[in-house]
């Protein structure tokens, strides 16, 4: 009987030989390899950052109300939009009204009955005989958050807002929903978004426990 010799390492595992290797897959082996442009490696590292943070950050509705007695929108209500979107908030409406103490009342009062957790007025909380914002969102509130209006004015004077710094804007709750009147300038949107979203984040789930 015949014994079998055994088989060698090689053919037990198959391994290619060198002669397997091709010319051309040895030549490309020694091109060079684009790096990724500057760009590329930003964006990709926003959607990283967006994707981790975005699990912990529910989603909650908003509705902005421009007050003005101007007959064009400025680009206030977008600006607010767009810095709502980056904190995870959904823009349910950005709506116009006049500096008149009725429609912004009836604007909050939309926002209310549509069950939007935060709604921003912006505009209209200066010194002057037509800034009727805090007067109206302080006839719709049930209860007060001062806390969130003097952190706008303190974080406004340290970024040298005067408009943020002394503005008569008022937050607090009505009904489920979080109010607060902003002052219309784009350096105190910019400041006070900052501040208001993970204030307005911790009332809000405070008021959903």
């Amino acid at each position: 009987m015949t014994s079998h010799q055994p088989r060698s390492l090689e053919e037990n595992l198959r391994l290619p030989t060198v002669n397997a290797v091709t010319h051309a897959e040895v030549e490309r082996l020694g091109e060079t390899v684009e790096e990724p442009s500057d760009e590329l490696l930003h964006e990709l590292d926003a959607h990283a950052r967006i994707k981790e943070r975005t699990p912990e950050l529910p989603l909650l509705h908003a509705m902005v109300v421009i007050v003005s007695d101007e007959d064009n929108v400025d680009q206030s209500g977008e600006l607010v939009t767009e810095l709502l979107r980056e904190e995870n908030f959904l823009v349910d409406a950005i709506v116009h009204v006049e500096s008149r103490k009725p429609a912004i009342r009836k604007a909050i009062q939309t926002a209310v009955v549509g069950g939007a957790d935060l709604v921003i007025t912006v505009g209209a909380t200066g010194v002057g005989p037509r800034d009727k914002a805090p007067e109206a969102a302080n006839a719709e509130l049930d209860r007060k958050v001062p806390g969130i209006a003097e952190a706008l004015r303190s974080s406004g004077l340290a970024a040298n807002s005067l408009d943020a710094g002394l503005s008569r804007g008022v937050a607090g709750i009505s009904g489920s929903t979080l109010v607060v009147n902003l002052a219309g300038t784009r350096g105190a949107i910019r400041d006070g978004m900052a501040t208001l979203c993970p204030l307005a984040r911790h009332v809000i789930a405070d008021m959903n426990r």
